[in-house]
């Protein structure tokens, strides 16, 4: 099985290094322009139409085998069979339930000690500061 996914990938990963290849040799419609002037050749290779007749048709090919490869690396990955304690789907399971302890902070954050309310002391008043003898214009 293992050997399967790696040869569909590997033809996957061809396939789509072909693709951007074949779209990048391809010209787009504005090159048509400046080949009627002079500036390029054309009708070099494969004709005026030939070549992109050719090359969309390559990439329409490439284009195909990559999707294929794609629904088969999901539905080979897909396989459930492989894996014995599942039961379907993460929705299907039982929510494993925890009773709820409230004990105050101690409970919420292990490291944090709770002191009892009758011990706190009040706050202190803020430190003078001399933004007070600063004056104003």
């Amino acid at each position: 099985m293992q050997m399967i996914l790696t040869l569909v990938l590997v033809v996957q990963l061809l396939s789509a290094l072909a693709m951007i290849g074949l779209v990048l040799i391809q010209h787009g419609k504005g090159a048509d322009m400046g080949a009627s002037f002079g500036s390029g050749a054309s009708g070099s290779l494969f004709g005026a139409t030939g070549s992109a007749n050719f090359l969309s048709r390559s990439t329409a090919a490439c284009a195909t085998i990559f999707f294929v490869c794609t629904l088969a690396l999901g539905y080979l990955s897909g396989d459930r069979s492989r894996e014995p304690s599942s039961g379907g789907s993460v929705l299907d399971q039982p929510v494993p339930s925890k009773p709820v302890v409230e004990q105050g902070a101690a409970a919420q954050f292990p490291g944090v000690a709770s002191a009892p309310a009758a011990e706190t002391a009040p706050a202190a008043a803020p430190a003078a500061s001399g933004a007070d003898a600063i004056p104003n214009k």
